[in-house]
């Protein structure tokens, strides 16, 4: 009797946590009017709430099923995807960082739905983050759920508190890799990585 090996979905969902939206628009408020903005002003009345939601929004990932398929077809190179475009917020500052995402796994014995990369940047974007803790987070995880020959991730953002303030620096983006296995151990596959990557084009 053939043992058909079905796909495996488990759902993915972003931790439970208490929100006062009524606290946090009376605070942005105060905020507002401490920093001198007349919220009498037309257009300004609703600002204070509108920041509030779309700061959750920014803070709140989507829910996924993390869908994965029996490597039947023995697949032993890699599987990269490109230019994935994500958004999150400088913990230091609390201004946005935005970029593109190379995440790369070498498939063991099983492989993952394509769009499941693009979740999972999006998972560890959402919120305050530092770009290198963003970067071991994406790699780290699809390591231990894939159990994968090797994992890699490069990130490549522009920071707001970079270039809106402080040094000003227009146009810089910073780049931060995190490997696994043999991306991390095999001089040739990591090269391959990089090759077929494409960071910046």
């Amino acid at each position: 009797m053939t043992i058909i090996d079905m796909p495996s979905r488990r759902p993915v969902r972003s931790p439970a946590v208490e929100r006062d939206l009524d606290g946090a628009q009376a605070a942005a408020t105060r905020l507002l009017a401490a920093l001198g903005i007349d919220l009498a002003r037309e257009g300004m009345a609703e600002t204070p709430g509108r920041m509030v939601r779309a700061l959750a929004e920014m803070c709140t990932p989507r829910d996924f099923d993390l869908t994965t398929f029996p490597n039947d077809g023995r697949y032993e190179q890699l599987v990269i995807e490109r230019r994935i475009r994500f958004h999150s917020l400088c913990e230091h500052h609390l201004l946005p960082f935005t970029g593109v995402a190379y995440v790369a796994y070498l498939p063991g014995a099983r492989i993952l739905g394509l769009s499941k990369l693009a979740r999972v940047v999006e998972l560890f974007a959402h919120g305050p983050q530092v770009q290198e803790r963003l970067t071991q987070q994406i790699a780290d995880w699809l390591n231990e759920q894939l159990d994968p020959k090797g994992v890699g991730v490069v990130l490549d953002a522009e920071h707001m508190c970079m270039t809106l303030r402080g040094a000003r620096a227009e146009g810089s983006t910073t780049v931060t890799s995190a490997l696994h296995g043999l991306l991390r151990d095999d001089a040739r596959t990591r090269e391959e990585f990089f090759l077929l990557a494409k960071v910046g084009s």
